[in-house]
């Protein structure tokens, strides 16, 4: 790919002539790899889900270890995703989108033979590597091949794929769990995984194009990890670990705040930044920035204790947790297909976000009124709308900056909304469980209190993930109280993010969808530059 000087308008071109197109066939064809890998990615996360409050038991986790099974993805997956974007304008995106998803199912498969609840947060973490690429390459591989205008209805495809997967991913993995036991759910990817790398080697065929030289900013890469791991650590202890106005407090946040300003003149001096400044003059990348960092919050930060509350607070079987999620997974597929469609064949979403933000914020909030005896019927109204907003928020804010950004950039412009998506949900799924965690110990300490026992005898106070099974009847009933009273104060937490994803959202500017995908951009530029070269000779 040739190299190109910094853009100044980041508007699209809709002057130029366009290219030669895909056919829908060959477009059909080329997405079809891109969508397994999706659905690979999307299911080797989801499938543990509704295993997660029986697998940590079994390795004798707490609290704090079930937060760090899924953060610990979450971290690597937020760190990795703005690398993988940089090298996707290096270099060749489909081999990269080869190598994450071996990275995420040789990981996934590992963390199955786990013996305790470290080895399993490793595993995870190196399963959030993998991950982060498939997140920041499926999309951009999209943009390569399908232009602005009709990405919507074949968003509208992902977005049935991911449906599937979310629904799929908690229902086999609760049979699994109840039938043949929790560590299948880690290796029934690898088949999927075969799959997705054979069909994207044979459908998948991008033009060659002019090589750049690969130049990696490990300087700013580092920095950046630097500062979110200490960010997510400082969230996940503080308050438990040590007090919130500490010198460990000060240590942390001040180191990650430090870091960051460094890693601002480390990206103005680096020849290929991993995030470049200049995308933060763009308005339009900035708001979808904020929204995204704000929806990973509410999606992430509150979708993963939902397993917890069917289970531990309602009693339900991993395999009954799983089917009652159906209902937001519904409303997040009929977001992708039908908001998809209608964005493609008018050209508008910006009121669809809109929508989308409103519906998010009364969701959270009815789900922050549910009890220990609230009907599932209003559960699901409330879950439907929770799915029907994260689908026509998440792709479209995607779809918004992919619309204003130059071809050459693509990748690292589209990894930056996915890494503050990523960012808002790690520090969200962090600040939330550890405000979780310290509701429900202060709750079964009380309750214990309240039927004479001793909270250390039950081991309420080291914060362990209790069987309820196991527990006699008047013990249950306080474990379930206090759970449903934890779970749903993190849905109310979360209701501010939605109103930020709202007002970011409302100032953002709606600019008319190109009408080239980014495959035909490329080639008219270098044809352009050619036919300049043989016109001064």
């Amino acid at each position: 790919m040739s190299q190109s000087p910094t853009p100044a308008p980041l508007a699209p071109d809709l002057s130029a002539p366009p290219a030669p197109a895909m056919s829908r066939r060959e477009v059909l064809e080329a997405l079809s790899g891109i969508l397994l890998g999706v659905f690979v990615s999307l299911l080797a996360t989801t499938i543990v889900s509704t295993s997660l409050p029986k697998i940590v038991s079994e390795l004798g986790g707490s609290q704090h270890s079930y937060t760090w099974v899924v953060t610990a993805m979450l971290l690597t997956m937020t760190i990795s995703t703005p690398l993988w974007g940089k090298l996707a304008d290096l270099t060749n995106r489909k081999v990269l989108m080869q190598v994450a998803l071996a990275i995420t199912v040789v990981s996934a498969a590992a963390a199955g033979l786990s013996q305790n609840i470290e080895m399993l947060i490793g595993f995870r973490a190196l399963q959030g590597i993998g991950a982060g690429g498939l997140t920041a390459l499926a999309t951009v591989l999209m943009a390569d091949i399908i232009s602005p205008r009709e990405r919507g209805k074949y968003m509208g495809l992902m977005g049935g794929v991911m449906a599937v997967a979310q629904i799929g991913g908690p229902l086999l993995g609760g049979v699994l769990t109840d039938s043949i036991g929790w560590r299948w759910t880690f290796f029934v990817g690898v088949p999927f995984a075969v799959a997705a790398f054979i069909v994207l080697q044979k459908t998948l065929h991008l033009p060659a194009l002019a090589k750049r030289e690969v130049k990696i900013d490990y300087a700013g890469a580092g920095l950046i990890a630097v500062a979110v791991a200490l960010l997510l650590l400082w969230v996940t202890f503080a308050g438990d670990q040590f007090a919130w106005a500490s010198w460990q407090t000060a240590a942390m946040v001040g180191g990650a705040v430090l870091a960051l300003v460094v890693v601002g003149f480390v990206e103005r001096a680096a020849a290929e930044p991993i995030i470049p400044l200049h995308l933060f003059k763009n308005r339009t990348f900035v708001l979808a920035v904020i929204a995204s960092a704000s929806v990973g919050v509410a999606m992430f930060g509150t979708a993963v204790f939902l397993s917890q509350y069917f289970q531990l607070a309602r009693g339900k079987t991993p395999t009954e947790s799983g089917l009652l999620t159906i209902p937001m997974v519904v409303g997040t597929m009929l977001a992708g297909i039908v908001l998809g469609r209608i964005i493609s064949n008018t050209g508008r979403y910006k009121a669809i976000m809109v929508g989308g933000a409103v519906v998010l914020t009364a969701s959270l909030f009815g789900l922050s009124t549910i009890e220990v005896d609230t009907s599932f019927v209003v559960i699901s109204v409330f879950l439907f709308g929770l799915g029907l907003s994260v689908g026509a928020l998440m792709q479209n804010l995607v779809l918004a900056t992919q619309n204003t950004l130059d071809v050459h950039e693509m990748g690292a412009g589209t990894s930056g909304v996915a890494f503050f998506r990523s960012l808002g949900g790690a520090i969200g799924v962090s600040a939330l469980g550890a405000v979780m965690a310290a509701q429900i110990k202060t709750d079964l300490s009380t309750g214990l209190a309240k039927l004479g026992i001793a909270s250390d005898a039950m081991g309420a106070g080291s914060g362990a993930v209790p069987d309820l099974a196991s527990l006699p009847a008047p013990v249950q009933t306080v474990v379930e109280g206090a759970y449903a009273d934890g779970i749903t104060t993190i849905f109310l937490y979360a209701v501010p993010m939605a109103v930020i994803s709202l007002i970011a959202v409302l100032f953002m500017k709606e600019i008319p969808l190109g009408q080239r995908s980014g495959i035909e951009q490329v080639l008219d530029e270098e044809k352009t530059a050619e036919q300049t070269v043989a016109d001064r000779a």
